[in-house]
């Protein structure tokens, strides 16, 4: 037995979960984890059936004013720009030359995912991910100045680990680019790729000079996000998730198909309500809209993270990665 197994619930949730004021959401954490993980429970679950999911942007690190990956998009259409005068004049790819988010926003994450897979297709995977990793090295958050990847936050890293120390494997089930995601997770989540699940398009196998290669198509292979997400979930990893965490109506499925299963469950939604510290944004937001699931939370048993009351602490001390 470990030694926080032997200490009071409230001296292991400060010891575990310091980044977490002393609230009603910080104990379902730590008692959900108690109930599941203690042999002898009623609710103990065996550490293969201990799985957690996770949606990325909005609750693992900032999504406002505009998805990091549709930032990168816009970038790199401003890279092939040049071979596209047509683009010029053309939606959306007008929107991002003229460096308006607010139409590129307008498309929806689907739209934008479509966008995503015209401009990306052509790329190997790996010059894929070199050209993803090299712009998260110089790219900044046009509010805060920092690397994008030190805009995770400090509260949701503290649950990852602790999730992980008590035996459970540790998800993200995104509607993000799949392939835009898993150069970095490892390394920002402590999650490897292969525990990531998102948006992907197709990718054909080729040889070239000899040697073989992955492709990027611009055909859409899964969008991740609604429906989607409950879908990846079975096709990636088999098995229910016990708890699932999420911040938009876009995880909204996500939270049902986990939550409804027999046995101990936890649903979360973090609510960005901090306009000072972060950003306060809900049903009539163009990112993270949560209006759906705000409202079917108390129905369900969903616990709503209220970012301003439950989080002391937004962000990791600022540090290079």
């Amino acid at each position: 037995m470990g030694v926080l197994a032997l200490l009071p619930e409230s001296v292991a949730a400060q010891e575990v979960l310091p980044s977490w004021n002393e609230s009603a959401t910080r104990q379902a954490i730590v008692s959900f984890v108690e109930r599941v993980t203690t042999p002898g429970s009623p609710q103990f679950v065996s550490p293969a059936e201990r799985i957690a999911t996770f949606d990325n942007d909005g609750t693992l690190w900032c999504e406002s004013p505009m998805y990091v990956q549709a930032r990168f998009t816009m970038d790199r259409i401003r890279v092939l720009s040049a071979s596209h005068p047509e683009w010029t004049t053309q939606e959306p790819f007008a929107s991002a030359l003229r460096d308006d988010p607010h139409g590129m926003m307008a498309l929806g994450e689907k739209g934008i995912f479509e966008l995503m897979a015209a401009t990306h297709a052509g790329m190997t995977v790996d010059e894929f991910r070199e050209s993803v990793t090299s712009w998260l090295k110089q790219a900044r958050h046009p509010r805060f100045q920092r690397k994008y990847t030190t805009l995770s936050y400090q509260p949701m890293l503290e649950v990852l680990e602790y999730l992980r120390a008590h035996g459970f494997k540790t998800y993200i089930v995104s509607g993000g680019g799949m392939e835009f995601m898993r150069p970095w997770t490892e390394s920002v989540y402590g999650i490897p790729p292969e525990q990531v699940i998102g948006s992907y398009g197709q990718l054909a196998w080729e040889f070239e000079a000899g040697h073989p290669v992955l492709r990027k198509l611009a055909k859409v292979g899964l969008i991740d996000d609604k429906q989607g997400k409950p879908i990846g979930i079975q096709t990636f990893i088999g098995r229910r998730p016990i708890a699932a965490f999420g911040n938009s109506d876009g995880d909204l499925e996500m939270l049902q198909w986990t939550t409804t299963g027999p046995g101990a469950r936890l649903g979360m939604i973090v609510h960005h309500t901090d306009a000072e510290r972060e950003y306060a944004y809900d049903r009539n937001s163009s990112v993270g809209r949560l209006d759906k699931g705000l409202d079917a939370a108390p129905r369900q048993g969903w616990l709503v993270i209220d970012m301003k009351t439950d989080w002391n602490v937004i962000f990791p001390e600022l540090r290079d990665r």
